[in-house]
């Protein structure tokens, strides 16, 4: 299986790539449809899904895809061993605004355990990637977490579901919870960055719930190679199946959990 993982992940490389280039030549002419009240779509986002639907289907055959916007048609991602786990446009609603905090994120995984990933973030030409066991790279040159040691030292961020209408006090709640303990809060509107950005040490610490799988399940890869730390809410074993995360540089990870677990979640 080692000897597979650089073609897995030149795969990986070569979507996430392409998919910037449609998206930066896609950007001034946006059509944009709504998937709920606050839930963007674009052209661009199935575009892309597409040629990555495609390219997958013509070089593993036996592999299932699951992605963001067709994935209830017919994917065998529950049975399959390989299962692409794909965000074509992962932050559609900066995308949509003309704000260039945007990307594209692909991992391969194998019996549910990513084992290549890839983000790239067009507006800055930086790709992030790793490999099980090999280690992460930003634009080809190895990639380690911070070494704060605290939440006052530490720079975090977080993300808001597009539930946010309705779990507004419990998330707005926590928010403020850590920003009394840390130095500064973010809010960037891509997980997928916010978690590359956790692997390079620009951020220390990254929470946040109500997430797809592709979503995170690269970005959870690449932090883990660069030396962090990824679980669920309440510390156990990270699972991009469940749809929440907390991601930091390991020396915070137990004090984020902590803080969480003392703000009562009602739903």
């Amino acid at each position: 299986m080692a000897d597979a993982l650089p073609i897995f992940l030149a795969t990986a490389v070569q979507a996430v790539i392409k998919a910037g280039e449609m998206q930066m030549a896609g950007s001034d002419h946006l059509h944009v449809e709504k998937k709920g009240a606050i839930d963007l779509v674009t052209q661009i986002d199935r575009d892309v899904e597409r040629m990555f639907r495609a390219l997958v289907a013509g070089r593993f055959p036996d592999h299932a895809v699951l992605a963001e916007e067709f994935e209830a048609r017919g994917d065998r991602q529950n049975e399959a061993e390989f299962c692409w786990v794909f965000d074509p446009v992962d932050g559609t609603t900066n995308y949509a605004h003309g704000l260039p905090i945007f990307c594209c994120a692909c991992s391969l995984e194998r019996n549910g355990q990513p084992i290549v990933a890839a983000i790239y973030d067009p507006s800055r030409r930086e790709l992030f990637t790793a490999e099980r066991g090999l280690g992460a790279w930003l634009n080809g040159k190895p990639m380690h977490v911070s070494t704060a040691g605290t939440l006052i030292d530490s720079l975090l961020c977080t993300g808001f579901p597009y539930t946010v209408h309705t779990e507004g006090d419990y998330l707005l709640g926590l928010f403020g919870d850590f920003i009394r303990q840390a130095r500064a809060v973010r809010r960037l509107g891509s997980a997928a960055i916010d978690l590359a950005y956790v692997a390079a040490g620009r951020l220390d610490g990254f929470w946040e719930v109500r997430l797809n799988p592709w979503d995170i399940s690269a970005g959870a890869l690449i932090i883990e190679e660069a030396g962090g730390r990824v679980s669920n809410l309440a510390g156990g074993p990270f699972d991009s199946r469940l749809g929440e995360v907390i991601a930091s540089n390991g020396r915070i990870h137990d004090q984020m959990v902590a803080t969480i677990r003392t703000r009562k979640r009602t739903n």
